[in-house]
């Protein structure tokens, strides 16, 4: 088996999530266009397993290439729709560091999913844990350009039955096409956004 199949890193599988609410929990129908989320992952051999390696770079700095494979598969997935917010994670295999899932975040990883969606002026609100097949994880979202909207603030919850194994880390990337059904907690409304410092 070739050690690698990604530039440097072997990927195992690709994971696409997608569901749609038409309602509240309540019952009461979407005050406009359903919100649809979408979860992107993909499960990595983890070459760090099973032992300390202060350095990582080696993961981190190519990270930029996944990204732009994120940003591809994300794109063709929401088919047209726009997406309004974001949210990151990992799920890294028990023989390794919660570090090692971290080290495939970071801005380098971000930065071409934001150029994809066409921009994106806030941070990516990110998570992430250790588990094994079937860790159940929540992602965060916020919107993809000001924090201060509230009624973006919101989670989804994915989970992958094989993956990852102990020696993988699993990362993922969620989107949603819209803010929660119904949100009346005030803040800054989506259609008041600036756009300029990430925040309003």
């Amino acid at each position: 088996m070739s050690s690698t199949n990604f530039g440097p890193y072997r990927i195992r599988k690709w994971y696409l999530q997608i569901d749609d609410t038409l309602t509240t929990e309540t019952g009461e129908p979407a005050d406009g266009e359903p919100l649809r989320k979408i979860v992107i992952a993909a499960a990595l051999h983890n070459p760090y397993a099973g032992s300390f390696e202060r350095d990582l770079s080696g993961y981190v700095e190519p990270s930029g290439m996944l990204g732009e494979e994120f940003g591809r598969r994300i794109i063709a997935a929401a088919g047209g729709q726009p997406l309004e917010s974001y949210g990151k994670a990992c799920v890294v295999g028990t023989d390794g560091e919660y570090e090692h899932g971290n080290a495939l975040l970071t801005t380098i990883f971000a930065e071409p999913v934001r150029a994809a969606l066409g921009g994106g002026k806030a941070w990516v609100p990110s998570t992430g844990k250790r588990g094994g097949p079937g860790t159940v994880i929540d992602i965060p979202l916020a919107h993809k350009d000001a924090l201060y909207v509230r009624s973006h603030y919101d989670s989804v919850t994915a989970l992958f039955g094989d993956a990852p194994n102990r020696d993988e880390v699993l990362i993922a990337f969620a989107f949603a096409t819209r803010g929660r059904l119904h949100a009346r907690l005030g803040g800054i409304p989506a259609s008041e956004i600036q756009g300029k410092d990430g925040l309003c």
